[in-house]
């Protein structure tokens, strides 16, 4: 007989829910404890002798009678934190003073450290530079420049700046690029170092300064008068007209040891006898910074500040459409300056001292204004006030008609905040 469709279906889904698997087991999620019962008191209420026994007994009544008495006893309750009292206003600031001395950071007991200081220069730190760091600074010099990592150039860079005689004579930022440019040189002893191309830093060894000394033409025995200090050379009247100048190496007095700077950037006409050379007492090891390398410095800034004015003259209205020759003619007459604000540039009725051409920042123009004030008993009275008239912005010039036509000026210009302009001073432009 054929089978129904139906009992199939049943029965086939039978099968199918026997052959599924039981759900797996899942513990029962853990019930978070009070913060507020001590749950050990509360076991222990529980457990007192006679609370289960009979209601009507006398055991039960005292077991009650005390669980109710020791309840309250299973609520945790927070201490309270009284404020602490405030300690005097004496001790507080002694307090005070001792942890700003802890703070301050200890000066060494050295006076060559305090000169430095007040001197406006930095001071070598030579627990800084360790042995090892020393060495590898030597190392990297040995290099040529141009195989130096950019790791390597900052650590030459940020011992340089650490030298008070060399930061003395150079910005921060042309310090940073000459770093890249120094090299290093080996002297035996007994050399003559002449330093007339560069600056020159002692390393390691000693050197002594040679100076000028003069002797005498009249007398047989030559008198020799040497100065022992750099800045101050002695003279005998008795060599006027008679002398020859000579380099002579003097004592221990002008002695150039490590850190020591020697030679200049500026030319050998710039420089005294005693600045320009040094003998060698020992193998040395001089780093040098080439005055050539100084001069193309210079010379890239002079380009860069020129490229500078020429953009932004060429930028204010009214030389939109002069020539170039024309316009760099202002730019080699010009220079930049600064102004902070509240700077009063010009004032109503007098005449202009410069031109000038706003590189950033800007200006207020204000105009004079005569008011009548009334006063009592029908009486009035004249106050000049300062109207608000406009702003000079970047890119914008002023000054060019009251120099050229020696016209006063019709308003007052204050700087609003710190202006960076370009000027050209009357007298070059007359």
């Amino acid at each position: 007989m054929p089978v129904d469709s139906l009992p199939n279906s049943i029965l086939a889904h039978m099968l199918a829910i026997n052959n599924v698997p039981p759900p797996p087991l899942r513990s029962l999620p853990r019930l978070r404890l009070s913060k507020t019962i001590n749950y050990g008191q509360l076991n222990a209420l529980c457990h007192i002798r006679g609370l289960k026994s009979d209601q009507h007994s006398s055991l039960h009544s005292e077991a009650h009678d005390a669980f109710i008495k020791q309840y309250p006893q299973i609520f945790l309750r927070e201490k309270t934190v009284l404020p602490k009292v405030s300690h005097q206003v004496d001790k507080r600031k002694s307090a005070l003073k001792l942890a700003e001395k802890k703070h301050q950071p200890v000066m060494p007991h050295n006076i060559s450290a305090y000169l430095r200081e007040a001197r406006g220069g930095p001071s070598i730190d030579e627990e800084e530079i360790t042995e090892e760091k020393f060495q590898e600074f030597l190392n990297i010099l040995k290099k040529l420049p141009i195989y130096r990592t950019t790791q390597e150039h900052n650590m030459v860079w940020k011992i340089l700046q650490s030298i008070p005689e060399l930061t003395s004579q150079l910005s921060n930022e042309d310090v940073k690029i000459l770093s890249k440019k120094v090299i290093s040189e080996t002297w035996i002893k007994g050399s003559t170092v002449i330093g007339d191309d560069g600056l020159y830093v002692l390393l390691t060894g000693q050197a002594r300064r040679r100076v000028k000394v003069f002797r005498s033409l009249i007398e047989e025995n030559d008198s020799i008068i040497t100065s022992l200090y750099r800045d101050s050379f002695l003279f005998d009247a008795e060599l006027q007209d008679s002398t020859v100048a000579q380099l002579y190496v003097p004592s221990k007095k002008l002695i150039v040891k490590k850190w020591g700077i020697f030679g200049s950037l500026k030319g050998r006409a710039e420089m005294d006898e005693s600045d320009r050379s040094v003998v060698t007492d020992y193998d040395c090891e001089i780093l040098k910074i080439p005055a050539k390398e100084y001069e193309k410095l210079k010379l890239e800034k002079v380009k860069h500040e020129n490229a500078q004015k020429l953009k932004l003259i060429r930028k204010c209205p009214f030389y939109e459409t002069w020539p170039t020759l024309s316009i760099l003619e202002l730019v080699s007459i010009s220079k930049f300056k600064n102004f902070p604000p509240g700077h009063v540039l010009v004032e109503s009725g007098t005449v202009i001292s410069f031109v000038g051409y706003i590189n950033s920042g800007y200006c207020n123009i204000y105009r004079n204004v005569v008011g009548l004030v009334d006063l009592p008993i029908n009486k009035v009275k004249k106050i000049k006030k300062l109207v608000y008239m406009g702003k000079l912005k970047e890119k914008e010039s002023f000054g060019e008609i009251s120099i050229l036509l020696q016209a006063p000026f019709t308003c007052t210009i204050i700087t609003g905040q710190e202006v960076e302009m370009a000027i050209i001073e009357d007298k070059d432009i007359q």
